[in-house]
């Protein structure tokens, strides 16, 4: 695929959500550092539903610390993998008191140096809570830079250099967003709906033509 066709694509999916955010529901870089760190494998749905009844409880790292591992996993026991989840939220909240004064980080250093907190995670919260232009490459994005031929790449680190490299300035702050929503909702695993698909005459997906 080359650069103009990668501009088409992007900017096709700009104009069809100029204003994209993401599907988490939070309202303070902790509880979006919580939310990421618990969606890890599960919906974005059942992460709300848990955060739901979460996060009017314990909302700052001080409260969450309080509770404890058992007294968390009650609320997020409805998630996959929510006992190491939940040791995992607590050592962080141990950790952002005693090196950070309760402040969410900004740096991926400081960030991956939390437990649980890979690249993906890292990178979800400096875009979203501090407006970095990183890319979050998760499983739709992944599938959408591979299939499309936007992105390719065998790993996801892979697919997140390419869409780095490739991708306009002007876009780089939102291009995670557009990807993981066409591909949770448009290009999605077993049964993509190429004819609503608005790149598709830019797609380069063999299979396409036989899909809808």
């Amino acid at each position: 695929m080359n650069d103009s066709k990668r501009k088409a694509i992007i900017a096709r999916l700009a104009a069809a959500n100029p204003s994209p955010r993401t599907e988490l529901n939070y309202s303070t870089p902790f509880e979006l550092l919580v939310a990421v760190a618990l969606s890890a494998q599960a919906t974005d749905k059942s992460v709300n539903a848990a955060t739901a009844r979460l996060f009017p409880v314990a909302n700052t790292p001080e409260k969450m610390l309080g509770l404890g591992e058992d007294g968390l996993i009650p609320y997020i026991q409805t998630i996959g993998l929510f006992r190491s989840k939940a040791r995992h939220v607590i050592e962080t909240c141990r950790l952002l008191l005693e090196r950070h004064g309760g402040e969410v980080p900004q740096t991926r250093e400081a960030l991956e140096a939390l437990p649980g907190v890979g690249r993906k995670t890292a990178n979800v919260v400096l875009n979203v809570a501090f407006n970095q232009p990183t890319i979050a490459v998760d499983t739709h994005i992944f599938r959408v830079g591979n299939r499309t031929r936007l992105a390719p790449g065998k790993t996801p680190r892979e697919v997140e250099d390419k869409l780095v490299r490739v991708t306009p300035a002007e876009y780089k702050l939102d291009l995670h967003h557009w990807l993981i929503l066409f591909g949770r909702y448009t290009c999605t695993a077993r049964k993509p709906k190429c004819a609503d698909c608005v790149i598709a005459d830019l797609c380069e997906w063999p299979d396409k033509g036989a899909r809808g």
